[in-house]
């Protein structure tokens, strides 16, 4: 029956996070994962949901570390195919999960990158030479903002003395405070971006919304440039989560600048921090 092929019910979930509101992002990374599985399930000529077994999907995570995938990304997929389950189970299209007792693959989870003054100093400096590539850096270094969330940003989101956040994933709707580096490269980014229909920030040559991939294009490129080797552009964000505890700022207000929704997140980085300092709450600059 078409009720229990594989495509339709991914389908049905897809629509079903988007009726929750989930970030297309979000949405976009569940379906790719979760035609990932079904490919390796019809490898299997499996094709019904009710045929799934535990150890199909113990088989899909092993053919995936098999095929240089690493751990945690493994890891991630499964995530996906659990809540995947999950649905199917508590909408009544199975009677039993059979991603329960999958084992998440074991992996040490790496310390965050830390970029030293002397590196974001040389990116910002290479940045310098287009305003639109400048107040991504400046942005990305000065608030903590994933790359998902600075890519939604609106031209009313930029407030006078802070810059509103949308909800985006698992991170809350939120105010961040603007430093006066980062106002000022705003500032110079918008007298050149031009009259522009489309409402976000960042915008292409041709006025229309700069995508997630572009701007890691964009970033990656400077990366390349001033010869920072292996980074990415959530480092930016690490960066600013560092430093900003570095200048004595409370974990808790870092926390609640940057969206993490438990303080554990916050709280791994500060390994990283050798210095005690007085605990304050005014973000520093960078």
């Amino acid at each position: 029956m078409d009720n229990f092929l594989l495509p339709s019910l991914i389908e049905r979930f897809v629509n079903y996070l988007k009726s929750q509101g989930r970030s297309m992002f979000t949405i976009v990374a569940y379906k790719k994962d979760l035609e990932q599985f079904a490919g390796y399930l019809t490898s299997k000529e499996i094709n019904d949901v009710r045929e799934v077994k535990k150890e199909h999907i113990d088989g899909f995570i092993s053919s995936l570390i098999t095929n240089n995938y690493t751990k945690k990304s493994a890891s991630r997929k499964l995530n996906s195919v659990r809540t995947f389950f999950r649905y199917l189970k508590n909408d009544g299209v199975l009677e039993q999960n059979p991603s329960l007792d999958v084992s998440h693959p074991k992996y040490t989870q790496s310390a965050p990158r830390i970029f030293s003054k002397l590196e974001y100093r040389a990116l910002r400096d290479f940045a310098k030479e287009d305003s639109r590539t400048y107040a991504l850096i400046e942005i990305l270094l000065q608030t903590g903002v994933k790359i998902g969330e600075l890519a939604d940003i609106k031209t009313q989101d930029i407030k006078k003395e802070s810059l509103h956040i949308g909800a985006y994933g698992k991170n809350p709707e939120r105010e961040v405070p603007l430093n006066k580096a980062v106002k000022k490269a705003i500032d110079d980014y918008l007298k050149t971006r031009g009259e522009s229909e489309n409402a976000h920030l960042f915008v292409t040559r041709t006025g229309k919304p700069l995508l997630i991939r572009n701007i890691r294009q964009i970033i990656s490129r400077c990366f390349r440039e001033v010869g920072i080797e292996d980074a990415t552009v959530n480092d930016l964000r690490n960066t600013f989560i560092a430093h900003q505890l570095m200048n004595g700022v409370s974990i808790e207000y870092i926390a609640r600048i940057v969206g993490h929704k438990r303080l554990s997140s916050t709280e791994r980085f500060l390994n990283l921090v050798k210095e005690e300092v007085e605990q304050k709450e005014k973000l520093g600059e960078l």
